[in-house]
Formats: structure tokens, sequence, C-alpha cells
């Protein structure tokens, strides 16, 4: 296992380089007259202006060069300092966010962990329970009930779903309102009374000992809450249903049987888990997604986490910006995907990872 570990660390740095180099040659599809207005937020009117930018910052350079002054940084002749640089930790400017592309994850990152935290515990709680009863009743009115429940939720598209539920629970009841935080919670939110540790309201209301912030962020999070655990527990109900169907007709399972257990101990014991160890690392590569920005649920529940920035971002043509979340993105996938490795390995005895 340590070996398969060590040797997964040293891969991870190579295939993070081969994401920069995909995601630069995207740049390279600009014209150097378009990559130049990347620096700017209005083009100059006066002549030559263009040409300025593009011989000051290289754009008309080999893409090699381009792209080695892209990872290191590039000096810049009046001022002598490094400039840019992604192996600096610089992902650049982000027109859009009016801050460093860092500035604005470290704004949004918390609001997209918070819908993600709180959409994982009906997500996995619920299918998990529904799957295990659907198998459980294999062919009988509950299990036919249930499979028409995720076939459902897992062909109706997101933003379709999304809207039916503003439609029902916002626009003609007026329970959940969209949105993070009410004007009156926001305000509280932002004044200096209100310590703020995680950047995730309904966590620090609670640190806050403000119950009446947290009930509304609560109710903020219930719409794009529901809209995703939604669909991702009728994903996890099918994946558990036949997970734990083929566990069910396994011979060890006749065995535990004909021994006299009892069938609720039977299924508890021996049956779920071996059947969860799929639907562990499936569930696990969800969670990720979840971190990496919903960019449809957060756009239509009007959620300011990384999803609605992405989405924002790309309406404005702000190339930076959409480029750098991109590769921040890309580094928690392949992380996750490590961790994710590593943790089936460890839930899985009869896996020897060489």
């Amino acid at each position: 296992m340590l070996a398969y570990i060590i040797r997964r660390l040293l891969i991870l740095p190579l295939l993070l380089i081969a994401v920069t180099i995909l995601i630069f040659l995207m740049i390279s599809l600009l014209t150097p007259y378009e990559r130049a207005s990347l620096y700017v937020s209005d083009i100059p009117k006066r002549q030559g202006a263009m040409e300025g930018l593009i011989k000051k910052y290289g754009l008309d350079d080999p893409i090699p060069v381009q792209y080695w002054r892209w990872m290191v940084g590039r000096k810049d002749p009046s001022t002598g300092e490094i400039e840019g640089g992604i192996l600096r930790g610089n992902l650049g400017w982000s027109k859009t966010g009016k801050g460093t592309v860092w500035e604005v994850i470290g704004r949004r990152l918390p609001a997209t962990a918070e819908l993600a935290l709180w959409t994982s515990i009906p997500m996995i709680g619920i299918g998990l329970w529904f799957g295990v009863l659907s198998a459980v009743n294999h062919n009988k009115f509950i299990d036919q009930l249930l499979r028409v429940f995720s076939i459902v939720g897992w062909s109706i598209p997101v933003f379709v779903f999304g809207l039916i539920m503003l439609l029902v629970f916002y626009a003609k009841l007026g329970w959940f309102p969209p949105g993070r935080l009410s004007d009156w919670a926001m305000q509280i939110v932002q004044s200096v009374a209100f310590n703020r540790y995680t950047g995730m309201h309904t966590i620090d209301a609670l640190l806050n000992m403000r119950l009446d912030i947290f009930w509304d962020a609560l109710k903020h999070l219930a719409l794009p809450v529901i809209t995703l655990a939604y669909l991702d527990w009728a994903y996890l109900l099918r994946l558990t249903r036949s997970s734990m169907l083929d566990t069910l007709m396994q011979d060890y399972m006749t065995t535990a049987r004909a021994k006299g257990l009892r069938e609720a101990m039977v299924i508890r014991r021996h049956a779920l888990p071996n059947a969860l160890i799929p639907v562990v690392t499936v569930g696990a590569l969800m969670l990720i997604g979840l971190l990496n920005g919903v960019v449809i649920t957060e756009t239509v529940f009007n959620f300011p986490g990384m999803g609605s920035f992405l989405a924002e971002a790309a309406l404005s043509l702000d190339v930076i910006s959409v480029l750098g979340i991109t590769l921040f993105s890309c580094f928690i996938l392949l992380a996750g995907n490590l961790l994710v490795d590593i943790l089936y390995g460890f839930i899985d005895p009869r896996i020897r990872l060489q």
C-alpha cells in the first residue's frame, strides 16, 4: 500500500503539468490581439497601443516560450520584478471578481463547500437507505416505486428541476428564497460583531450562537440542496440497489442464512459492507464534483459559489478567471481521485494494490 501511495504522489505532478499544457493550448487558440485584451478592461483607442501590449507581454513569441513564461513568470524590464507564474502561485487577475483569482476563490469556495456539505447528508443517507430498501424488497411494490423515483431523478435536467422548485416553493409558497442570506442577516454577518471563522454561514452562525442567522441560511440552502441531493441520490439509489442485489446472490450469503442468522443480521453484517464498496467510491467522487462548483444549480438559485462565478466569468469573456478556476478545479479533482483510490484500498481488504 505504501509503495502505491508513493507512486501515485509522484505521478500527481506529471498529471498537473499535463493539465497546464492542455489549458495553455486553449489560450493559444486566441490570437495575440484577443489575448492582449485580457490585460486591459477597455480596448485602447490609441493607434499602436495593442501592438505595444503584445510586445510587452511577448504574446507573439513561440508557443513553448509563452508556456514557460506562463508557468514560471516573466521579468518586468522596467522594475526587474517577476510577474505572474503558475508555479509561483499566481493565477492571474480576475476582471469579473475585481481581484486576483486566489482572492475570488477565497471568497467563493466557502459557499460551494457549505452547499456540498449539506448536500452530502441527504444525498448519501437517503440514497443508501432507498437503495438497500429497494434491493431487499426486490420486485415488490416498494422496489418498483423507488425504481420509478430514481429514473425520474436521473432523467430530469437539473435546471428544469431547479426551476420547478423555485416556482413551487418560492414563487407560490414563499418558503425558501434564493440567494445565500437575507439582507438583514447579511448585514449582521458582514458586521464587526460577527466572527467569521470558516466563511460558511451555517457553521459560523452556530459558533457565534446566532440561531436566527443559522435558520435563515438553512432556508436559503434548502432548494439547491434538495435539487442536487435528489439528482445525485437517484444515481446512488440505482448503484446501491444493483450492488446489493449482486451481493445477496453470492454463495456466502446462502451460507450465512444456512447458519441460522436472522435476515436483518445477514443484510447488516454480511451484505451491506461488501455492497457499499463501489458505492463509497462513487459517492466520494460525487462529493469532489460538488466541491468543484455546481454551475447550473448555483446559477439557477443565485447562489454565490464557485459555479456561479465561473458562469459570470464565461459570460464576461474573462478567460483568465475561467482558466484559473479550471486549473484549481483540476487540482481538486486529481487530489480527490488519489484519496479515493487510497480509500478504496482500505475499505476493501480483498484488494492488494501493487
